[in-house]
Order: C-alpha cells, then sequence, then structure tokens
C-alpha cells in the first residue's frame, strides 16, 4: 500500500519529506513484524543483533566497542544488553588474556541455538519476496546506501 494510503495523508513538502516519512514508517514495520518472532525466544531486536554479530565472530571474542561499532541501532547501550545476554545464558564475559582492562564476550552454546532454531523459524525473504524481486530488493538497498552518501 503507497505511504499516503497508510498514514491516510498526502501533505508531503515534496518527494524528500515523503521519502523519510515512508523510511521512518516501514522501519517501524519491520520492527513490528519481527517483534513476535524475537519475543517467542524472550529476545529484544537488540538482543537479537549481538548474537548475530557473536555468531559472526565465532570461534572469535568481541569487545563491547566492537559491538557499538556493528551494532544496527548506534544509540543501544551495548554493556547492558550484554549484561542481560548473559543472565540469560546466551553469551559469557571473561578477561581478555592480552589485555586485562578488556572483556572478551563470546555466544553460548544456548545462543547458537536459539540463533539456529530462529534461523529455521523466518527468513527476511519470506517476508519481502511476494512484493519485491531480488533485484528490486538490491536496488532499493543501494539506494539506500547512496542515500546516507
Amino acid at each position: 500500500m503507497r505511504i499516503d494510503e497508510e498514514i491516510q495523508s498526502s501533505k508531503f513538502e515534496d518527494n524528500y519529506h515523503k521519502l523519510v516519512i515512508n523510511i521512518a514508517y516501514t522501519d517501524s514495520w519491520l520492527s513490528n513484524t519481527f517483534r513476535c518472532k524475537f519475543e517467542k525466544h524472550n529476545l529484544t531486536q537488540q538482543q537479537f543483533n549481538i548474537l548475530r554479530i557473536l555468531r559472526g565472530q565465532y570461534p572469535k571474542p568481541a569487545t563491547v566497542n566492537l559491538l557499538k561499532e556493528r551494532m544496527i541501532d548506534k544509540m543501544s547501550d551495548a554493556s547492558r544488553i550484554v549484561d542481560r545476554l548473559v543472565q540469560k545464558g546466551l553469551v559469557s564475559r571473561c578477561t581478555n588474556t592480552k589485555d586485562r582492562r578488556a572483556v572478551d564476550i563470546r555466544i553460548s552454546d544456548a545462543g547458537m541455538e536459539i540463533l539456529a532454531r530462529m534461523d529455521t523459524e523466518f527468513k527476511t525473504k519470506d517476508l519481502l519476496e511476494k512484493n519485491l524481486t531480488v533485484e528490486e530488493a538490491g536496488l532499493i538497498s543501494d539506494l539506500l546506501d547512496k542515500m546516507r552518501g
């Protein structure tokens, strides 16, 4: 459905304004769509993001600074999110052997298992492929990259 129909307004200053509204609306739509997938596993979107980063790093550990750099939501408090994941047994912390001031964070077997289950339960492609071709998805992604400069 078109953005003007979704928000029941066609009063945009120009196409740039319309684009910003459409991106914000789509971000919210995606977040709401995936929220139930995360909640099923007692995770937030930010916790899921950190688990994915740690799985990509595996078997190497990550630091909180690396997680902050790679997170989608740069405003997230990565330290607190890691604390919650430690409490859930999905990640572990240990002192870095080379730098005692640094803390290494690794995904646990339980964290890997949750991600493996989630991988089989849903794919982003399943949500988007009914309305977009692979080529269109690539084009939109490229245009968003271009927009950010």
